[in-house]
């Protein structure tokens, strides 16, 4: 990584760069990350580019062997049921990560979630750009990076959305045909899997196994499926900026490329693919909600020479837009001894919050504190 030359392209001034003319000729491509890579670039625009006190931190940072929790649902409806609650306790109050293995969704599955969403982003470009919106009521859109217009530094990925947060009413004909079947089915079987994993942190919180399903954690959800190109100077941008997610959980589909890291124990540790397995993790609601015995914490993507990277992250986010919801510590969960850290919100406010700056900058999670 040259630095310098890093340094020298952040350095300059005003009248030589103007940033959101660059943004702007970039979004209206409407062909995303990927159409750069396609048309062949060798140095990566300067809106892609972290400043450069990010750039040397990273010559500082340093690997461990850490690994993230791995936890296998074998047995979850018989007699591993206790001992699995324990490992899902311990991963949720120490990692706020955790993968699952034998969690009942076929492989072919989930292989074909990953091939549709690479055929999407594959296809003749202007069958795409019918789906490129900034509109987020629309259920179903493409774009790279949600946050273009207002973050410090693009990320290198292009995203497709589906969503069931503006409104319940999705209709999955308005999926893209290219990948609709393979949606369907995988959107089928990860809100079930859901479901039990609401069950098993419900019981690990000390709770009735329903607790967590009766107050709506996985009623609506977000879709985000990911496609990060590879990229020519990976060491000067990231796939996605360090952040927490705006959700109850989060369960993540990657492909066997790798690149997803968490924040633990004040470093950066790699989530190394499994083949079948599915990563879980807590988000800031639940964390709230448990008053902070469960813990959402920072991760991000970084970029590579190999790709392109595909993964799926679907998000439950609780009650859609169209109801005001209002969330805070469990009452089970608080007492004299343990009082509540949080104040009751509307979920409107914390998006408020949280879309009011941009995707690395500390989640709302402070703002909420009593």
């Amino acid at each position: 990584m040259d630095i310098s030359d890093a340094s020298r392209t952040t350095t300059q001034t005003v009248t030589d760069y103007d940033r959101a003319k660059e943004v702007q000729a970039f979004d209206d491509t409407k062909a995303g990350v990927k159409g750069l890579v396609d048309a062949g670039i060798v140095n990566i625009p300067r809106i892609f580019i972290r400043p450069p006190e990010e750039l040397v931190e990273e010559l500082t940072s340093h690997q461990t062997n850490f690994q993230v929790p791995v936890i296998d649902l074998d047995g979850v409806r018989g007699n591993k049921l206790e001992e699995i609650v324990d490992q899902v306790r311990a991963a949720a109050e120490t990692w706020g990560f955790f993968q699952v293995v034998n969690h009942g969704i076929p492989l072919n599955v989930l292989e074909e979630m990953i091939e549709g969403i690479r055929k999407f982003n594959e296809q003749d470009v202007e069958l795409k750009k019918e789906f490129y919106t900034r509109d987020q009521t629309r259920n179903v859109r493409f774009n790279s990076n949600f946050d273009l217009h207002y973050s410090r530094t693009a990320n290198w990925r292009d995203t497709l959305t589906i969503s069931t947060v503006a409104s319940s009413n999705l209709d999955p004909n308005e999926y893209p045909e290219v990948c609709r079947d393979a949606a369907r089915e995988y959107i089928k079987n990860v809100t079930k899997l859901a479901e039990t994993l609401f069950e098993l942190l419900s019981l690990a919180l000390g709770l009735k196994a329903e607790h967590l399903l009766e107050i709506g954690c996985p009623k609506e959800y977000i879709l985000l499926c990911q496609y990060y190109p590879p990229c020519p100077q990976p060491d000067l941008t990231l796939g996605a900026t360090g952040h927490s997610d705006p959700s109850f959980l989060t369960i993540l589909l990657q492909d066997q490329i790798g690149g997803l890291q968490v924040f633990h124990d004040n470093q950066w540790v790699d989530v190394q693919p499994i083949v079948g397995g599915l990563v879980v993790n807590i988000g800031d609601f639940l964390q709230i909600i448990s008053n902070d015995k469960f813990k959402s914490v920072k991760h991000r993507v970084v970029a590579s020479h190999v790709g392109p990277r595909v993964s799926v992250a679907c998000f439950f986010m609780g009650h859609n837009a169209e109801i005001p919801k209002s969330y805070g510590p469990i009452k089970e969960l608080t007492s004299a001894e343990n009082p509540p850290i949080y104040r009751d919100f509307l979920a409107s406010e914390y998006f408020s919050k949280r879309f009011s700056t941009v995707l690395d900058d500390n989640s709302p999670l402070h703002q909420l504190k009593l």
